[in-house]
């Protein structure tokens, strides 16, 4: 590849024109403004909301509506959230994550489909436990600013939902009518922030 560019610029050199080729942008995920949320049913009737302290995300793009992007994220499972402490042990234990096995939750794109102006679908696999599945993050771009300090910022919202027994997140007790304590369905909703390396 770095042979083809090459002949391609020198041709086009012999001919008195110089050519442009895209640059990527390089945007990282501010975590002082973002979140990775995740809500599960709770005795069917209720519902458990929590969240990870810890975690990083790249996004990567040489188009400025993100058409082309890829984007790579990574969780610390450990610092999950959700407002007690007992279950956040009991959640972090082989019952569930199992972090002292897996300590890390990674989401790698493989495509980016752009519905309308603000509207993205970005597929991609998700590892969890060990297990890899592709999931759909219906994703929405609020738009990019300028901060007061200079600094170029791009906003989304995403979220998707699975299935926890698909990554082996399969423990569970069954309440007297016949329902899970906990439910299948797990909802991943991101509120984030991205910041232009320069």
């Amino acid at each position: 590849m770095k042979m083809t560019k090459t002949i391609i610029s020198l041709f086009f050199i012999s001919n008195g024109i110089v050519p442009v080729f895209a640059q990527s942008q390089i945007w990282k995920i501010d975590p002082l403004h973002s979140s990775i949320q995740f809500a599960a049913n709770h005795w069917v009737v209720d519902e458990v909301v929590g969240q990870f302290n810890e975690y990083d995300a790249t996004l990567i793009t040489s188009k400025d509506d993100f058409s082309d992007a890829t984007l790579e994220a990574t969780i610390n499972i450990q610092s999950i959230d959700t407002d007690n402490e007992r279950r956040d042990t009991h959640l972090r234990s082989v019952d569930f994550f199992y972090v002292e096995k897996y300590p890390e939750m990674r989401f790698n794109s493989k495509t980016v489909e752009q519905i309308d102006v603000k509207t993205y679908n970005i597929t991609g696999d998700l590892t969890i436990r060990g297990i890899t599945k592709t999931v759909v993050f219906k994703s929405i771009y609020g738009g990019t600013i300028t901060d007061p300090l200079g600094k170029t910022r791009s906003v989304w919202q995403a979220s998707t939902t699975i299935n926890r027994f698909d990554f082996g997140l399969k423990w569970d007790e069954i309440i007297e009518t016949g329902g899970l304590i906990v439910g299948k369905e797990i909802r991943i909703k991101l509120d984030a922030q991205f910041i232009l390396q320069e």
